[in-house]
């Protein structure tokens, strides 16, 4: 039996120590941790031409519990839609869907979930999963019922992708539309939304550029409880689609919660065929981990080729890139914004030095098992040993302008929501 390390559960039981690193604090709680662990069969939400449409759905974000470390939430997108055949647009086959967080609990190798809690605005009505008007967030994406109809727009749409949880057990929530930082109670209801168009706390007006349906991926809490650290899914569309072709550099925002203020810092990816980053989860005040991957199911035959890994970062040294106008293109170098800068040898001539990067994990060669799914999402930090990953199952569907099951080519069923618990060759410190 293992001593189990959470940084959540730091942030709770030792609020006012004055260490910020994972590895000097012990929480006594025992478990065991299977390699993997399954959901239990989801209901069903609705039944597309014979196709079933599960929900299913959670694993876009994870947060394990910090006194019960068996149970872990898990978090949905916007709900079940597949690419139409119209560009930038989605069929979405339940539109009605609130996205929602799952409390799951581990026991061996199942997750069965107990409850859920879906996310309602600040009257107390459900959120649902529609694009945003344009001027509130709109993506400029298009959403149609299954029987091609426009959905229309919604203020209360949002596409949930990062969760963290605070100490006093409320939410933070970070959405692929605005981006949008939403603030939820224990409930799920709406306390506080933050963009870079609200007044009060705000998102730098940047971010507003974000490509459609590549916005703020991944969201964390630093143990200390004191900022919001949330990171984009791919770069910016600054100042627009084409000029930033084949640019590496993803923005990192860091919000102090009491005052609002935030700085920026500067991600490389890796590759410029990637989906990119799909979740950060903290370490300590100062270091973090980041999933990125590619959109690539694995087989034995491509399983050297497949992207899905884990790096540690470091703000440590990392250049605040923030913009003190607060322009909508972000403080501009010779005219070009950090995304025409595209790789490190053109910041470093501005003397931007991006976040530090170093490979911890490797989902294709670290787990015993081939990982047979083309999404990895969720990301939480166990112990200094051990980290959880989980993957979006999509609902089970698939498909473009109609719906399929989503079968994963490697094992030859429809996909599930998984955490895959990963030991590290190297801790993290």
């Amino acid at each position: 039996m293992k001593k189990i390390y959470s940084v959540l559960g730091i942030a709770l039981l030792c609020a006012s120590c004055s260490k910020d690193d994972v590895s000097q604090i012990t929480d006594p709680t025992e478990l065991t941790y299977p390699q993997k662990a399954i959901a239990t069969d989801p209901k069903v939400l609705s039944d597309i031409n014979g196709v079933k449409v599960y929900n299913g759905g959670y694993g876009s974000s994870m947060v394990q519990d910090p006194t019960d470390k068996s149970i872990f939430y898990l978090l949905t997108d916007r709900g079940p839609n597949i690419d139409g055949t119209e560009s930038d647009s989605k069929v979405f086959a339940t539109p009605a869907f609130a996205p929602q967080i799952g409390k799951f609990r581990l026991k061996e190798n199942t997750l069965t979930l107990e409850s859920v809690i879906e996310l309602k605005n600040k009257d107390g009505v459900k959120l649902n999963g529609l694009p945003n008007p344009e001027g509130k967030g709109g993506s400029g994406e298009k959403a149609l019922g299954v029987d091609g109809k426009d959905l229309g727009k919604s203020e209360d749409g949002i596409d949930s992708e990062g969760l963290t949880r605070a100490a006093d057990g409320s939410w933070w929530i970070s959405d692929e539309y605005g981006p949008h930082i939403v603030h939820f109670d224990v409930s799920g209801k709406e306390i506080e939304r933050i963009n870079p168009w609200s007044t009060g706390k705000k998102l730098p007006l940047v971010f507003a550029k974000r490509r459609p349906n590549r916005g703020m991926e991944g969201l964390t809490l630093t143990p200390d409880g004191k900022t919001l650290v949330g990171i984009m899914q791919f770069p910016l569309y600054n100042p627009s689609k084409d000029a930033i072709k084949n640019s590496l550099a993803i923005r990192i925002v860091a919000l102090d919660i009491a005052s609002g203020a935030t700085k920026q810092y500067v991600y490389m990816m890796e590759r410029t065929d990637l989906q990119a980053v799909s979740e950060i989860a903290a370490v300590s005040n100062s270091t973090f981990i980041v999933l990125e991957r590619d959109g690539e199911y694995a087989t034995e035959a491509t399983r050297s080729t497949v992207f899905k890994k884990i790096y540690k970062i470091d703000f440590s040294g990392a250049t605040d890139i923030s913009d003190a106008n607060n322009t909508a293109t972000g403080k501009l170098f010779d005219g070009k914004t950090v995304e025409e800068l595209k790789d490190a040898a053109t910041l470093a001539k501005y003397n931007i030095k991006p976040v530090n990067k170093i490979l911890v994990a490797d989902l294709m060669t670290d787990i015993k098992e081939l990982y047979p799914h083309d999404k990895a999402e969720g990301l939480a930090v166990i112990n200094p040993s051990m980290i959880a990953v989980c993957n979006d199952d999509d609902f089970g569907v698939t498909g473009k302008g109609f719906y399929e099951s989503k079968i994963l080519p490697y094992i030859k069923t429809v996909d599930k929501n998984s955490i895959y618990f990963v030991k590290l060759k190297d801790p993290l410190k």
